[in-house]
């Protein structure tokens, strides 16, 4: 069937249907439809088969995408699948909200010949989508069961990544969570427009039914004690993420009406899953009907931007300090939010606010970019005397994330960690200075990517499990 494939010559590349910015500016649904059965076939037959596949080396999971592109094309959907989530835990997840344009995508070999990238996100969505709907997609449930017992601290992707993996080998998983629902923030960071809730909390009901156990609302150090967790398990991961926000200072920061992006997410999330949010309901983070202002120009500054509109602000503006061609932030992500009316003012940075009872603006510095640094990026320069004040109501600072200081907070000794206040782990078993302590995620990282954290999540699983056998062997001689 090898004639089904290499149709990028003749079949230009096509997304699924996107929702009318005007219509999909009214809700929080997700804003591409489904692929029908014939369309993703056509799609994946645009595959070039190629002898060394950049999309497979540009996926942080190696996944095997010409493989479940093939199977796709000629109808072995239930195959396509079962290659999918070979490598991928959360291959649904993933194909909603990775940036494939820097990823799989972006290293395509037909888009960089000027064909245009096959579009393996919105395939790689389709068929976990069918298998669902198929119920090919089953609980992690183990054959045969395990002594060892292991506590798995945040359930987030890489914890719960972790914990599939574990639980499908029979190990006893308990996965412990400050917050009343698992996925972390693929629940109350990211907006549903990106990422549908029930799409996470199908994935949470799996591995209860499995026999993961969550124990939610336990705050680490509080709630219960580090030490506690290590003493019930034999092993122990971290995989908490990172929530402090990054500030800003200058004058008048300290400002009523000047949030923290997470905030505002988690507000919003928390009001769409039918929880009482007061503070959303006082207007101190809900958009409606203020001029706002965001900080930031990566991926969490786009989810901003765009839930904003969403909330019936009267205006947005997304202040970032390079051009738009040096953003962190996808660049799909960055469309998508110009056509539903989110205004960018590129090479603009802020210096400091005013204020009367609340922020009245944005003291905004206009830049130019000079000589690349020693990562060979351009600096931004100030440009004298081009400054002048944004008016807002609501300024959101989407500067990124930074480690909280867990050694503090939980009171341990031992556990290592950079000058960046991540937790050292190695990076291919992600153990840490502690005896049966592992880190994986966003905590070892830094602030990254969903697809980097099941990576993570993944291979601690798997050097956990290869420490429980070499254990069980010296035991048994």
């Amino acid at each position: 069937m090898a004639q089904r494939m290499l149709k990028f010559v003749s079949l230009g590349r096509e997304m699924p249907p996107k929702r009318a910015a005007a219509e999909r500016a009214q809700d929080f649904d997700e804003i591409y439809r489904e692929f029908a059965r014939e369309k993703a076939a056509e799609q994946a037959a645009r595959c070039s088969q190629c002898g060394v596949p950049f999309c497979q080396s540009g996926c942080p999971l190696h996944n095997n995408i010409p493989d479940w592109l093939k199977a796709v094309a000629e109808g072995r959907m239930e195959e396509a699948y079962r290659l999918s989530s070979d490598t991928n835990t959360f291959p649904e997840i993933c194909g909603r909200i990775c940036p494939q344009d820097r990823l799989c995508e972006g290293n395509c070999v037909i888009e960089q010949s000027g064909h245009g990238t096959v579009t393996i996100g919105a395939i790689e969505k389709y068929i976990t989508e069918t298998a669902f709907e198929e119920g090919w997609i089953e609980a992690p449930t183990p054959r045969h069961e395990r002594p060892e017992s292991v506590g798995i601290i945040g359930a987030g992707p890489a914890g719960l990544a972790c914990a599939e993996r574990l639980r499908r080998a029979g190990v006893q998983v308990t996965v412990y969570d400050r917050y009343d629902r698992a996925g972390g923030l693929m629940i109350y960071g990211i907006p549903g427009f990106k990422l549908e809730k029930d799409v996470v909390l199908r994935r949470w009901e799996q591995l209860e039914k499995g026999g993961v156990r969550f124990v939610m609302n336990c705050d680490i150090g509080a709630a219960k004690s580090f030490e506690e967790i290590r003493l019930v398990h034999d092993a122990v991961l971290i995989a908490t993420g990172v929530y402090k926000a990054r500030e800003i200072g200058g004058p008048g920061s300290g400002a009523t009406g000047i949030v923290q992006a997470l905030d505002y997410l988690t507000a919003s999330n928390r009001k769409g899953c039918g929880d009482a949010v007061p503070e959303f309901d006082d207007g101190t983070l809900n958009a409606e009907g203020k001029r706002v202002v965001v900080i930031g120009g990566g991926d969490t500054a786009m989810d901003c931007v765009r839930t904003a509109i969403r909330q019936g602000a009267k205006s947005v503006k997304c202040l970032y300090r390079r051009d738009r061609a040096n953003m962190p932030g996808s660049q799909r992500e960055v469309q998508n939010a110009e056509e539903e009316g989110v205004e960018f003012v590129w090479l603009a940075a802020p210096k400091g606010f005013t204020s009367a009872d609340r922020v009245t603006g944005v003291k905004v510095q206009r830049m130019r970019l000079g000589a690349p640094d020693s990562t060979g990026r351009q600096v931004p320069e100030e440009i004298p005397g081009a400054d002048y004040t944004e008016p807002c109501e609501l300024a959101i600072k989407a500067l990124g994330f930074e480690p909280e200081d867990l050694p503090k907070l939980w009171g341990v000794e031992g556990l290592d960690v950079t000058r960046w206040g991540t937790i050292k782990a190695d990076f291919r078993t992600h153990a840490t200075a502690l005896d049966g302590v592992y880190a994986a995620g966003d905590i070892v990282r830094g602030a990254s990517l969903v697809v980097w954290a099941i990576r993570d999540g993944r291979e601690a699983a798997d050097a956990m499990l290869a420490r429980f056998d070499a254990a069980a062997a010296i035991a048994a001689e």
